[in-house]
């Protein structure tokens, strides 16, 4: 491998922000290319200022450069100005670390986090000169590869990416590395197809090309496997034990500013709150938290080590962890050797928010506070199952403001399910309420509302649900706007047209692979970006390739439907979801299985689970509103191991 880097250096002066692509970061590593060793490139199909803090890349880039056979550097999405100068000087995309073609690499390797990145790693790969499908490439290009909550529906990718890893990405990334290495030293035997074979052999790895895809008409019929050694149905990949990966020990810290430019330590993954909505929630199960002892010990010394001087600890529910009041103590008070650390809780639930969390994170500094309620009403978060209260919400923000926060941001989803105009008004009615309570505290007392489309998501109970159009949604987002004008509330709001692309390209099958490709060629890269994104592109990319997106995006689908995502199991019974679904029309909640008994959603009976005493009661405020059974001590699932029953 060369050093592009006399080729590089001259062009960075005529873009915006050359820190982008320099490298050179605290906690960046230098890789050992070896002869025999495989070479991994961990490219975020998005700016280095969102794709820098993404934990998951960074983890990947610490496990792999570990390797004796591995090397593993990053890339980032370059931005218009230097893609467009890349494409006149003939020069490749490359590497941050050391600066090399990405199509010198084994392996290159994508972090798929939302959709509309989608057009990114297209526009990535063809800057890298390699094949943008995956039927084209050669044995000597470079094997694509993709992971993130994303792939848990890869069929609209299915021609560009070789591979996908579903779910936790630390130990396939290890077995794949051996079987690419094994094929490399080997001397390549069988091409191409051989090594993708092999890979299809690693559990909770999909490789599309070893699957026949059968349509009837619009529908599709079935995705079934090409050999007999293929398995039907790819399992997603679970880490049994956190403790066994405290990653990322050396966290990058960027030279520019970027979004969560902060030390993050990750405190459990997994939700077994069960909010229909959140496909997060749904496809991490079982909750796995790491020791308190750990997160203790990786905060000291990544703050000490960066020089960060605030920490967020990250979950799907931060303030569920099992003695978070302590640990958010011991973080302000210096207990661990810190000292005047800001502490943010960037996923906090309403119900789950005490006065003595408030009290102890604003301690040291007033970190931003953000609550989702989601829904506007009672009824409708009970259809969403997100069971909190009025009054939950009321009691979290009064702590807040109680102990001096001037402002608050609501986070609520609008589209959802069974939603009728007094639900979306109840949002208005809620921010109201919010600022009331805070100007008995302070003059300056505000709330933003922020509020999103609701995309149906695959993997949860609303898989089957039609969302709502582009129409719909910006009517619902006016009349919200107007009825908290001149008050103290800020509405703010994600483009319904962006929510309606999202939603061709979160539940297509294959054939949305030919109008993702249409859109880039059409000039639609960092579609999340809103000046540069066109719904025209997607729209004339369906018909162009004979498709309806309404049927993509505003179908019901049936009980008996055949879904793209269908052969992969996220751990979760199809039955579940469904009865799950017909739970939320009748408006019917389901409190966390934590504390009540189990429901059988399928995630205990197929990864091995037993269940231990690990308090007496719930977490802090954990029963309020919901009608919580907590007579059996607060029994936390824990799982035993990776191994998944055959169902």
């Amino acid at each position: 491998m060369t050093s592009l880097w006399p080729r590089i250096e001259p062009l960075l002066a005529g873009v915006e922000k050359p820190a982008r692509y320099i490298g050179m970061e605290r906690g960046s590593r230098v890789p050992h290319h070896g002869p025999g060793s495989v070479s991994w490139l961990l490219v975020y199909p998005d700016t280095y200022e969102i794709g820098l803090p993404n934990q998951g890349l960074q983890i990947l880039y610490e496990i792999l450069n570990e390797r004796d056979d591995a090397a593993a550097e990053r890339a980032y999405a370059p931005w218009l100005d230097l893609a467009a100068a890349l494409r006149e000087h003939a020069v490749p995309l490359f590497s941050v670390d050391t600066h090399r073609a990405a199509a010198d690499f084994d392996i290159v390797a994508f972090n798929l986090s939302a959709e509309l990145v989608y057009t990114n790693l297209l526009e990535c790969l063809d800057l890298a000169g390699i094949p943008i499908r995956g039927s084209v490439r050669a044995a000597v290009d470079p094997i694509v590869v993709a992971g993130g909550h994303c792939t848990f529906n890869p069929e609209p990718m299915a021609d560009f990416v070789d591979a996908f890893v579903i779910g936790d990405g630390e130990e396939p990334v290890g077995e794949m590395t051996e079987v690419v290495g094994t094929w490399k030293r080997a001397g390549r035997p069988g091409g191409r197809t051989a090594v993708l074979r092999e890979l299809a052999s690693v559990a909770g790895v999909y490789v599309p090309s070893m699957y026949d895809v059968a349509f009837d008409g619009p529908a599709l019929r079935a995705i079934t496997p090409r050999f007999a050694d293929v398995p039907a149905v790819v399992d997603k990949r679970t880490v049994a034990d956190l403790a066994d990966w405290p990653y990322p020990r050396e966290q990058l810290v960027p030279l520019i500013e970027v979004v969560h430019d902060r030390l993050n330590v990750e405190l459990f993954r997994g939700c077994t709150r069960g909010c229909r909505f959140c496909q997060a929630g749904m496809i991490t199960r079982p909750v796995r938290e790491r020791p308190a002892e750990q997160v203790r010990s990786m905060v000291a010394q990544g703050l000490a080590r960066t020089g960060y001087d605030e920490v967020a600890l990250t979950s799907l529910s931060s303030a569920d962890f099992s003695g978070i009041d302590g640990l958010v103590g011991d973080l302000v008070s210096d207990q661990i050797g810190c000292g005047n650390v800001g502490v943010s809780l960037p996923s906090l639930r309403v119900d789950a928010f005490t006065v003595g969390i408030a009290s102890e994170i604003q301690k040291v500094r007033r970190t931003g506070l953000t609550f989702a309620p989601e829904g506007g009403s009672w009824r409708l978060r009970q259809v969403i199952n997100k069971l909190i209260t009025e009054e939950d919400l009321y009691a979290a923000v009064e702590g807040a403001y109680s102990q001096g926060w001037r402002r608050m941001k609501l986070y609520f989803l609008v589209g959802l399910p069974t939603e009728m105009d007094e639900d979306t008004l109840g949002i208005a009615e809620l921010a109201r309420n919010v600022v009331k309570i805070g100007k008995q505290y302070t003059k300056q007392a505000s709330c933003t509302v922020s509020v999103g489309g609701f995309v149906p998501k695959a993997h949860t109970p609303f898989q089957w649900f039609g969302q709502n159009g582009t129409d719909e949604l910006h009517r619902k987002i006016t009349m919200l706007r107007d009825d908290l004008r001149k008050t103290a509330a800020q509405v703010r709001w994600h483009d319904p047209k962006a929510t309606f692309a999202e939603g061709i390209a979160s539940r297509g099958d294959r054939r949305i692979g030919a109008v993702i490709e249409r859109v880039w060629r059409a000039g639609g890269t960092f579609q999340e970006w809103s000046e540069h994104f066109q719904l025209a592109r997607w729209t004339d990319a369906m018909a162009a390739e004979g498709l309806d997106p309404d049927w993509y995006v505003t179908r019901h689908r049936s009980e008996d439907e055949v879904l793209p995502w269908d052969h992969i199991a996220a751990g979760l019974h199809r039955d579940f979801l469904w009865q799950d679904w017909q739970s939320s029309l009748a408006a019917h909640g389901l409190p966390d299985c934590r504390w009540t008994p189990c429901y059988d959603c399928g995630v205990c009976t197929d990864y091995a689970l037993e269940h231990v005493v690990a308090s007496t009661v719930a977490p802090a405020g954990g029963s309020q509103g919901t009608g919580q059974d907590l007579s059996h001590g607060g029994a936390v699932p824990v799982l035993l191991g990776p191994t998944r029953v055959a169902s």
